[in-house]
């Protein structure tokens, strides 16, 4: 790791729509003694808020440069059509692009989408920001396709959103200056990722313990040489008066002990 190992406090930036207070709560349970400041930014300036150092890690929305960054994607959103409560597409549980082919569908600056080409009719302008194309939905004008976190952090009561069945998501992800992956940038990895703080990258380092013998554990001692199901007893071949044993044997070896007893053959008579 390069960069400094402390740090007086954590900044960290996000786009509209993340939510990063579980992961700030869980920051300040394992590190209380370093502070982490919180830096919102547009989806347009997120990237070169963390080139030029104004943030430490960030909350980002994918595509971006990834020049000199680099990027953990988190989560897909799903992505929504805003509309007005009283639209036809309300009754409806969700949209499909094409039955938006003839609708007016605002395209803000700051979008995030990758589209190749947006569904609907263009406007003839393109509003500046998410925030003045909701303005325009809620006056009549058009509709917005926008990531669900942004439908829910612009909501109004005389509007909702459908979910888009075809259409491209927003992809989220955790970003960073790839020259400046430092302990605390770790820590954060290791949180939102959900690593407990017993994990190997959320404690201290220590020495690599020798690897212990799991047979010597199991047997307690040196291993035993398997014997055989007969539980050594010799093998069939070599029992005694068995078949592999009958050939030869030293007590009847060339007839002796048979031949040339007293009762082989009857005397003869004087």
């Amino acid at each position: 790791m390069t960069g400094s190992e402390t740090s007086p406090s954590f900044r960290l930036a996000y786009v509209p729509g993340v939510m990063p207070t579980k992961w700030v709560r869980i920051w300040n349970e394992r590190l209380p003694d370093v502070p982490l400041t919180l830096i919102p930014v547009s989806a347009a300036e997120a990237a070169d808020v963390l080139r030029a150092r104004g943030a430490d890690a960030g909350f980002v929305r994918l595509p971006i440069d990834r020049t000199d960054l680099s990027a953990i994607p988190l989560y897909l959103e799903t992505t929504v059509v805003v509309i007005p409560k009283d639209h036809v597409a309300a009754a409806v549980d969700e949209i499909s692009a094409e039955d938006l082919a003839d609708e007016l569908v605002l395209h803000p600056l700051d979008d995030t989408l990758d589209w190749e080409r947006p569904p609907g009719q263009p406007a003839k302008e393109r509003p500046a920001t998410t925030a003045d194309a909701i303005e325009l939905v809620a006056a009549g004008v058009g509709l917005l396709v926008v990531p669900q976190s942004l439908a829910r952090l612009h909501h109004r009561k005389d509007l909702t959103y459908r979910p888009l069945t075809d259409a491209p998501g927003s992809r989220v992800a955790l970003s960073w200056p790839e020259e400046e992956t430092t302990d605390l940038v770790e820590q954060f990895i290791g949180i939102v990722r959900g690593r407990t703080v017993n994990s190997s990258r959320g404690r201290p380092r220590t020495p690599a313990e020798p690897k212990k013998d799991k047979r010597a554990e199991a047997g307690g001692g040196a291993q035993r040489k398997p014997v055989g199901k007969s539980g050594g007893k010799p093998a069939a071949g070599g029992r005694r008066g068995g078949a592999g044993g009958s050939k030869t044997s030293k007590g009847v070896k060339g007839g002796k002990g048979v031949k040339g007893t007293k009762g082989g053959k009857p005397r003869r008579r004087p």
